[in-house]
């Protein structure tokens, strides 16, 4: 199996999964890069995987059927236009050989959905987390709550440590910048920002990620660690209330550039 991160827009990734014969595509908001693809490898398209409804996502989708061997997966309760097979929390099916289960994460979207695969190979588990997840950050909550996005991170931080995280976009070394504010102390965070510089330096992407990093360096992710917990008080969280931590945190964040 072989995962290429597919660059979009500014800073957006269609991730691919292909085994040399057939591909799966992992939220495409723009046909071209996934049809140059599948040309330059002589791969045919065998599914489509959806994780919320936002243009950047889905955008590519109608211009890529008249490719498409295979079916289209995404959110049941995502306003994505049909048709396709709509999943739901665990549901679960298989592409390319690959086993996938969908995971509900609500937060950034209604009804947002994470992809868990395990591939045919038994190489590391895959996650495909859409905007949910991002190294070192996590998605706005643009239709969901603070509680809401602190339970779907909780589900995915639950997840085997070598999980590999396909986050869709190149958010890495801004997010870590903010890292950096919330525990400045944190010499894990200090060494994978040089890394992830040098990576862009290289004209390279910083993902995917994995969960064992993401435990050491996400803010949104150490709502437990004491010093995290300081941090967001400093910045109008009440008492040590995880969910009220984040809370200050996702705030906080977006207040940064």
């Amino acid at each position: 199996m072989t995962l290429i991160a597919l660059p979009a827009f500014t800073d957006n990734y269609i991730w691919m999964l292909h085994d040399g014969r057939g591909a799966v595509v992992v939220d495409p908001g723009d046909a071209a890069p996934v049809l140059s693809a599948l040309d330059a490898q002589g791969l045919a398209l065998r599914a489509i995987l959806v994780t919320h409804h936002h243009v950047d996502h889905t955008g590519g989708i109608e211009p890529l059927r008249t490719r498409l061997d295979g079916p289209i997966f995404a959110p049941a309760s995502e306003p994505v236009q049909a048709p396709f097979e709509p999943v739901r929390h665990a549901s679960r099916f298989e592409a390319i050989g690959a086993t996938f289960e969908t995971i509900d994460v609500p937060g950034h979207t209604a009804g947002h959905v994470a992809y868990f695969c395990r591939p045919a190979d038994a190489s590391e588990p895959l996650l495909f987390c859409g905007d949910t997840l991002f190294s070192a950050g996590c998605g706005r909550l643009f239709e969901g709550t603070a509680a809401q996005m602190f339970s779907s991170l909780q589900q995915l931080v639950e997840l085997p440590a070598n999980t590999r995280v396909c986050c869709a976009h190149e958010y890495t070394e801004s997010n870590l910048r903010f890292a950096q504010l919330v525990e400045p102390d944190n010499l894990d965070i200090t060494q994978h920002a040089a890394h992830c510089r040098a990576l862009r330096a290289a004209g390279k992407p910083t993902l995917p990620s994995s969960l064992a990093i993401e435990r050491r360096i996400n803010p949104f992710l150490r709502t437990a660690v004491t010093a995290v917990q300081a941090a967001a008080r400093d910045h109008g969280a009440v008492g040590v209330d995880e969910v009220a931590t984040f809370a200050a945190l996702r705030e906080w964040k977006n207040q940064c550039r």
